[in-house]
């Protein structure tokens, strides 16, 4: 049998598109929340894949379906449908506002879904000027081209013009500023309930509750992007339902199949029959491999056990950040909802959440951004207390070495 080809951190750099600038380790092996690089060298993972590894690494339920349904199914294209995409859109129906259910690869594809479906529907019912899209500064929807003109960070879009017309941005959490630009021409709103890549803000409950009014009002459709925030994130299955507001449509992915790729878009029987027969598509959305993984995860996160879990989590993390806050005043707020947790660096430790985190890589615990200012956790919603414990800790050199 042929060895396998030696890799090093330069083979990047020699071979892929440098679209990333990872980390200067190779990671080769997880289990729960602990990680492992090429030289052995373990690491406590408050990544989470960028909120995604929702039960770790390797949990022995999922890694179980995968490998059953590997033997059976992999895939069948879209002109036949399979058992396992079937029941877990049952799954999703039952625990959400949903009637239909759209399966795609990635949260930007359900993005891309959710927008398409609402010009459509305006289209359709004869108003070919509804076409006007409102989002919302520093939100993040995705790397296409229309989620990423969709999405409020122009560092993003900017090298791609001309971008798809017809998406105007406004303040988040501005509801004034919003009922300016909501009008009749309006087809949709999208939002995240907290945005993530922007810095983790959760959204005012009266905020979101103003644009369902402002939707409602002049018929526009209400799009929640529950990407990042979705699948028990923020202790609950989904984060509108802590909100009293209920989308139109809603988007999720990242923990939908803790690292196996797929994305949803959640939809009503009315507005899903926007989208007929062969006006969208895709070759792997939906297929039995990513649907079965998938199935195994919800089963496993939509319990009580797993989703008050969260919200004592959240305590452990919130306890040991204010600790060490109290002995190093790096962060002026600590904020967002369950394990998406967001540390604003203070004034005087602004633009260095990246190179905290290249330190605390260093001491052995992996750490997220969410821009230049924000330090971003995101992991496991079922890590042990022993591994939030000494994640802190090797967290705490980190800052120690900032400070010093």
């Amino acid at each position: 049998m042929e060895q396998p080809i030696a890799v090093t951190r330069q083979s990047f750099d020699d071979w892929m598109v440098p679209v990333y600038a990872p980390a200067d380790f190779i990671l080769v092996r997880g289990e729960g929340s602990q990680v492992w690089d090429q030289q052995g060298k373990s690491y406590i993972d408050f990544a989470g894949g960028i909120a995604v590894n929702a039960l770790g690494h390797a949990h022995p339920v999922v890694t179980a379906a995968l490998v059953e349904q590997a033997g059976k199914l992999w895939h069948l294209g879209n002109g036949y449908t399979n058992e396992p995409v079937l029941r877990l859109a049952k799954q999703l129906i039952d625990a959400t506002f949903a009637d239909k259910v759209f399966f795609c690869n990635s949260g930007a594809e359900a993005n891309e879904a959710a927008l398409k479906l609402a010009r459509k529907r305006a289209l359709d019912k004869g108003n070919s000027s509804k076409n006007q899209i409102v989002a919302f500064n520093n939100a993040f929807h995705g790397r296409t081209l229309f989620t990423v003109s969709a999405g409020g960070q122009p560092k993003y879009s900017k090298d791609f013009a001309p971008l798809p017309g017809g998406i105007t941005h406004t303040p988040f959490n501005d509801l004034a500023a919003a009922a300016e630009v909501i009008n009749d021409q309006t087809c949709a709103v999208i939002v995240e309930p907290i945005q993530g890549e922007g810095g983790v803000l959760p959204a005012d409950p009266a905020f979101l509750q103003g644009l369902r009014e402002l939707c409602d009002r002049h018929d526009a459709v209400l799009i929640f992007d529950e990407v990042q925030t979705g699948m028990g994130r923020t202790g609950e299955l989904y984060a509108y339902t802590q909100y009293g507001v209920v989308p139109d449509v809603l988007t999720t992915a990242k923990a939908l199949g803790c690292g196996f790729p797929i994305g949803a878009m959640l939809t009503t029987d009315e507005l899903a029959k926007t989208l007929g027969v062969g006006t969208h598509g895709t070759t792997y959305g939906g297929n039995p491999l990513a649907t079965a993984v998938a199935g195994a995860v919800f089963s496993i996160i939509n319990t009580p056990e797993v989703l008050e879990g969260v919200k004592q989590r959240h305590q452990w993390f919130l306890d040991g950040l204010n600790k060490i806050n109290q002995q190093y005043p790096i962060f002026s707020e600590i904020r967002g909802g369950g394990l998406l947790i967001g540390c604003q660096l203070t004034q005087d430790y602004a633009g260095k959440a990246k190179q905290i985190t290249q330190l605390a890589n260093e001491e052995g615990v992996i750490a997220l951004i969410a821009g230049p200012d924000v330090v971003r956790f995101t992991p496991s919603l079922i890590i042990p207390e022993q591994d939030v414990k000494e994640g802190l800790a090797r967290f705490a050199r980190a800052v120690a070495r900032i400070c010093s």
